[in-house]
């Protein structure tokens, strides 16, 4: 028996969460494990011209109200359930012209802190840890601090919310990145704890690995145990040169409720 496949969109609104699923859904996006936005682009046929206004309406940069107005997409297979691959600030709707009337929705990790402006100093001396803890508080995200600590010295930032995720990597020279409702800093040459894909023809690898500058490029049926800056094992019986460990440096994501993209492509670096 087939185990299909199920994807599930919901979107937020005004403290309103409402779930499509069954329609007809494409999605696509990439996802980085550094201080650029994660970034998602989603199509939906067949919703009824009540609901396609409301979200329109809603969804629109000219709307009075400044809530913000969240994405969420969870994939996943009937009898395994769903997991989410991105969560993220709806940046803009469209409608395409009929007789197709498909809703496009685009949206970025944590993009209402773009416009939120903070100012914040640190003393001589500031351990690297504390300033991520006040960096993930002006994002309104939680801290996944992995990275060895070490002090800051005069850290200084004025501007963007977001931006200070970029200004903390710079100066801790770690990885810093959200994903989803995390803060993530990890050692740039470390993979974060607990994050393990082993990745085999049987897995679900999708073709032949590609060696890259740094690591690789493969791509593979989309899972639930793939993470940002986790760890990818591979074991590919054709092209075995590049078997070992690597960390997903980027992650782009493909699926449809109703052709054949249900894909991952990671680009990793060597571990």
């Amino acid at each position: 028996m087939m185990d299909l496949r199920r994807i599930r969109v919901g979107i937020e609104v005004a403290e309103r969460l409402q779930w499509y699923e069954g329609l007809r859904i494409k999605a696509n996006g990439t996802k980085y494990a550094n201080p650029l936005q994660n970034e998602c682009t989603i199509s939906i046929d067949g919703l009824n011209v009540h609901t396609r206004d409301y979200l329109l309406t809603e969804t629109s940069p000219y709307h009075k109200s400044k809530q913000t107005r969240r994405l969420y997409l969870e994939v996943g297979r009937i009898n395994t359930g769903l997991f989410r691959i991105f969560t993220g600030d709806i940046v803009s709707a469209e409608i395409a012209s009929p007789p197709d009337v498909t809703l496009t929705i685009k949206a970025k990790t944590n993009n209402a802190s773009s416009g939120d402006i903070v100012s914040s100093s640190g003393g001589v001396m500031q351990k690297m840890s504390e300033i991520a803890s006040a960096v993930a508080k002006d994002c309104k995200v939680r801290l996944d601090f992995q990275a060895t600590d070490k002090n800051i010295a005069n850290w200084y930032f004025c501007g963007s919310a977001l931006q200070q995720v970029q200004r903390l990597q710079e100066a801790g020279n770690v990885k810093a990145f959200i994903d989803d409702d995390t803060l993530f800093v990890k050692d740039d040459n470390q993979a974060l704890k607990g994050r393990l894909r082993i990745l085999s023809m049987k897995s679900g690898m999708v073709g032949i690995p590609k060696a890259t500058e740094k690591g690789l490029s493969v791509t593979y049926l989309i899972d639930g145990a793939s993470e940002l800056g986790g760890m990818l094992r591979l074991d590919s019986k054709f092209n075995s040169a590049l078997n070992g460990d690597y960390i997903i440096e980027q992650l782009k994501f493909d699926v449809a409720s109703h052709d054949d993209p249900f894909f991952y492509q990671a680009t990793c670096k060597r571990a």
